[in-house]
């Protein structure tokens, strides 16, 4: 199970802040996976993303000080992974979002309902096919839970332009799920 009991996760905070070795171990073999999946997100490249994930545990390690305890220790980890991914691509100057964009009534629109049996993998290369700009508003808000004004923040555009660029990836998405389910339906007529 991938979620700590309290009384554990107090153990193992403290024994992060004594450096000890072996709570960095329980650590890293209890959060690596759901780190790793967080930070491949982002960046498509899984050796890449693995990369940044051991970076940002090193953070954990090195400044488990600045923890205070006001929100989860988990949702404190993924906040880094987060914010290495995103600088990570900044480094890399792979990160294209029109900043321009003003705000919009752009509205988080709920599409038409579509029946489909999509698989996680499936779905997780669908949002690896998105351009990069839609890809970090998408993650942000779908999947992290930030709300526009905080992703404006973080990738340094409006607001109008992250409700942009997500109502765009939503379309993207919703097209490739719809053709990815008349594809299935005529090939289960064929059989």
């Amino acid at each position: 199970m991938d979620t700590f009991l309290p009384s554990s996760e107090q153990a193992l905070i403290s024994g992060l802040r004594k450096k000890d070795r072996i709570a960095q171990k329980n650590v890293f073999q209890k959060m690596n996976r759901k780190m790793f999946a967080l930070c491949n997100r982002y960046i498509s490249d899984p050796y890449e993303a693995e990369d940044v994930m051991m970076a940002g545990f090193m953070v954990v390690f090195s400044k488990i000080e600045q923890f205070k305890g006001d929100g989860s220790f988990e949702g404190w980890v993924k906040r880094i992974m987060v914010t290495h991914s995103l600088q990570f691509i900044r480094k890399s100057k792979s990160m294209e979002i029109n900043r321009s964009e003003g705000d919009s009534d752009f509205q988080d629109q709920v599409h038409p309902d579509f029946n489909s049996n999509l698989d996680y993998q499936v779905l997780l290369e669908m949002v690896q096919k998105l351009p990069m700009g839609y890809r970090m508003v998408f993650n942000l808000f779908a999947i992290e839970g930030y709300g526009h004004n905080e992703i404006a923040e973080m990738l340094n555009i409006s607001e109008g332009a992250s409700k942009s660029q997500l109502f765009k990836a939503r379309g993207m998405l919703q097209t490739w799920v719809l053709q990815l389910d008349m594809g299935n339906s005529k090939n289960n007529r064929k059989v």
